[in-house]
């Protein structure tokens, strides 16, 4: 153990996850101080660790130098200090904080502070790896919330032989990215893959053994209808880790707030990533991440940068466990892409283009608010989306002369 002060580092990175490394990849000399005792990895991936696609070795990102499975338990802003639980003490020039969220744990009835065995978050790698070992062929497994990561649990989990049902609280499955219908044909290709979806349905409560080590047996629904499980999946969302900032006196409110810079109400302390909330926003998503990162990097080295904000792409790859790999932008028995982008439900005065064809289970729509790109959703058919979602993404304004039918052509209509 280490109880003596080291020498100062110039920037001090706590967290080692996609924003973490991807900043001591671009900043020579960086010290990343990481929680987790993997490597860092692309939690992008962990769906396909989990349905067995993938090893975690895979999914491994560039090595850096990070102190793995030490936890920083105190900022001292006076000192410019991290202390850490090895009782280790690392002084800081410039401070980043890159700590990620944590999952959302509903309140339910038998859900304490410690889980039930046969209870899985769905966050880590070691999250992964406890439920890719309890998924066997047959296993009775239920998997609360239907947005992107219970989508994602689900599918891999049908995968492994799992017998699957999900609960959505919501009108339908990824409300935040997908407009009804679209929505629809995901429930369509999830039942195909075997996967038993129920939406508007509240859960109440997990029905666990008694006893020192109780374990799920059921869900409870608020009608009283129980579902079976052996394995429940908690995919509820996330909330930023900000209680160190926190108690370090930083000023919190969703995450970490920032201004352009990243920087926080301390000027020798950044945040990115899923902890820090820019313009009001925490985007909890990979590619703000990856961006802020990059952006941060500019301003450590003492280059003009400022973060803008993240116009992020949603992509996610449905397959039958005995499908073959689908290729992007084509849609094969069993397999189906999607995309979605920005906004696509719409508002008063937007208009808004659809193409479906039933037969290939292809589907398109787009919304066009003024003479921007509001936002879209494509299933199946990808063709288009590379020059949709660069439009979108660049704020770009369309062509006066264009007809809005031409935006959901294979070349974007440009």
């Amino acid at each position: 153990m280490r109880t003596e002060t080291e020498n100062a580092a110039r920037v001090v990175v706590i967290g080692a996850g996609m924003a973490g490394a991807r900043l001591a990849a671009r900043v020579p000399g960086v010290t990343v101080i990481g929680e987790e005792a993997h490597a860092p990895y692309n939690r992008v991936l962990l769906a396909e660790v989990l349905a067995g696609r993938y090893e975690p070795d895979v999914i491994a990102l560039p090595p850096a130098g990070v102190r793995r499975g030490v936890r920083v338990v105190r900022i001292d802003r006076a000192e410019r200090q991290v202390v850490c639980d090895d009782g280790s003490v690392t002084g800081y020039e410039r401070l980043v904080l890159a700590t990620g969220s944590n999952p959302v744990l509903p309140p339910l009835r038998g859900l304490g502070h410690m889980l039930p065995d046969g209870v899985h978050p769905f966050r880590t790698l070691d999250d992964c790896l406890a439920l890719r070992a309890a998924a066997r062929p047959g296993v009775r497994a239920v998997v609360i919330g239907g947005g992107l990561l219970g989508v994602s649990a689900a599918r891999a989990l049908a995968e492994c032989g799992a017998q699957v049902v999900l609960a959505q609280q919501g009108e339908h499955l990824m409300e935040r990215q997908l407009d009804a219908e679209a929505a629809g044909m995901l429930r369509g290709h999830l039942e195909a893959l075997g996967v038993e979806v129920h939406t508007e349905c509240r859960v109440r409560g997990l029905r666990c053994t008694d006893g020192d080590a109780p374990a799920v047996r059921a869900v409870e629904l608020a009608d009283g209808y129980e579902l079976e499980a052996e394995i429940t999946v908690l995919a509820c969302g996330v909330r930023p880790r900000a209680g160190l900032a926190q108690a370090a006196g930083l000023e919190v409110r969703k995450g970490v707030v920032v201004d352009d810079e990243l920087r926080t109400s301390d000027p020798y302390i950044h945040a990115v990533g899923d902890c820090a909330e820019h313009d009001g926003t925490v985007y909890g998503l990979a590619g703000a991440a990856l961006e802020q990162a990059d952006v941060l990097a500019e301003v450590l080295a003492g280059r003009p940068a400022r973060y803008g904000g993240t116009r992020a792409l949603t992509r996610l790859t449905l397959r039958s466990p005995s499908a073959a790999p689908v290729v992007a932008g084509a849609s094969g028995a069993g397999g189906l892409d999607l995309a979605a982008f920005g906004d696509s439900r719409p508002m008063p005065g937007d208009d808004v283009v659809r193409l479906a064809d039933a037969t290939r289970g292809a589907y398109r729509t787009v919304v066009v608010r003024g003479d921007r790109l509001a936002g879209g959703v494509l299933f199946g058919d990808l063709a288009a989306v590379g020059t949709l979602a660069r439009t979108w993404q660049d704020d770009d304004p369309l062509p006066a002369d264009m007809s809005l039918l031409h935006l959901l052509t294979n070349d974007g209509g440009f």
